[in-house]
C-alpha cells in the first residue's frame, strides 16, 4: 500500500469520496482544452464513477483517488493505480490541475514529488494515456519526462500511452 501523504510536501492530500464530486467538478469545469481533446464534458455521474473504477485485475485498495490541497482549495485531482499493468510500475489514470493554478509549476512539482515517492517505494517507472493530439497535455508530459511508448486506438479517439523511468 502506498502512504499517500507522501505524495507531496507541499499540499495536504487526502482519498476522494463522494462528497467531494462538487469540488472536483468545479476543477474539471476549468479545464475545457482536456475536455474538447478527449471528447467528453465533465459530469458529477463520471466523477462518481471515476472514484470506484479500476483496470481489471486491479482491486479498489490499491486505487487512490486523491486530492491536493491548499487550505480548503482543491489545487489538484488524480487517480494513481498502484502495480499497475505490471507490480513495479505506477499508472496515473487522470491528473487535472485547478486552472487558477496552472502555469506556476504547481503540477510539475506534484509529478516530480509523486515520482521521488514511487522510486522511493520500488516502482521503476510510472505509466499513463495522452489524448493524442492535445498539445497542452502532451507538453506537459513530455516536459515532466514522459516519453510516448505507444498508441492505442479507443472510442473517441487515439490514445498515446507514454513513461517515466524512475
Amino acid at each position: 500500500m502506498l502512504d499517500i501523504d507522501r505524495l507531496s510536501g507541499g499540499f495536504v492530500i487526502r482519498r476522494l469520496t463522494e462528497s467531494d464530486v462538487e469540488a472536483v467538478y468545479e476543477l474539471c469545469l476549468g479545464n475545457e482544452l482536456f475536455y474538447r481533446y478527449c471528447e467528453a464534458e465533465p459530469t458529477r455521474e463520471q466523477i462518481l464513477h471515476d472514484l470506484h473504477i479500476t483496470p481489471p485485475g486491479v482491486t479498489e485498495e490499491r486505487k487512490y483517488y486523491v486530492g491536493f490541497y491548499q487550505g480548503d482549495e482543491l489545487i489538484a485531482v488524480m487517480d494513481l493505480i498502484d502495480g499497475f499493468p505490471e507490480e513495479e510500475i505506477g499508472f496515473i489514470g487522470f491528473f487535472m490541475v485547478a486552472a487558477s493554478a496552472q502555469h506556476r509549476g504547481i503540477g510539475s512539482g506534484i509529478i516530480r514529488e509523486m515520482a521521488d515517492y514511487l522510486r522511493a517505494a520500488g516502482k521503476t517507472s510510472i505509466q499513463l494515456g495522452i489524448d493524442k493530439g492535445n498539445p497542452q497535455s502532451t507538453s506537459f508530459w513530455r516536459k515532466n519526462g514522459f516519453r510516448t511508448v505507444t498508441e492505442v486506438k479507443r472510442d473517441g479517439g487515439v490514445i498515446l500511452l507514454a513513461e517515466k523511468k524512475l
